[in-house]
């Protein structure tokens, strides 16, 4: 069975920063590209970050680029997410999710993640 348990989130004034953390279990954790997901209320869940499997390459939403980071240690079977120079607009609940497939590039699409965290809520003040 594969948890995946998120941490981290709070609120925040606007400019300030967060580091939110998803452990992972129940699967071989150094295989899969993970993502990072976010959902506002009243609005679809969106791509926010992803990691390939081995950590050699990331891709973003272009409304995070350059101010979060994705990163992950498969020692510690955890993915990341620092949140920096933090907008109102971020305020979300943020999920993490696990690839379906092995050794994959990273993809956008939610449909591709079969496993999903319970999400932790970031709220940024203005």
């Amino acid at each position: 069975q594969v948890q995946l348990v998120e941490s981290g989130g709070g609120l925040v004034q606007a400019g300030g920063s967060l580091r939110l953390s998803c452990a992972a279990s129940g699967r071989t954790f150094s295989s899969y590209a993970m993502g990072w997901f976010r959902q506002a209320p009243g609005k679809e869940r969106e791509f926010v970050a992803g990691i390939n499997w081995s950590g050699g390459s990331t891709y973003y939403a272009d409304s995070v680029k350059g101010r979060f980071t994705i990163s992950r240690d498969n020692a510690k079977n955890t993915v990341y997410l620092q949140m920096n120079s933090l907008k109102p607009e971020d305020t979300a609940v943020y999920y993490c999710a696990v690839d379906r497939e092995r050794l994959s590039i990273v993809v956008t699409t939610r449909a591709r993640y079969d496993y999903w965290g319970q999400g932790t809520q970031v709220t940024v003040s203005s």
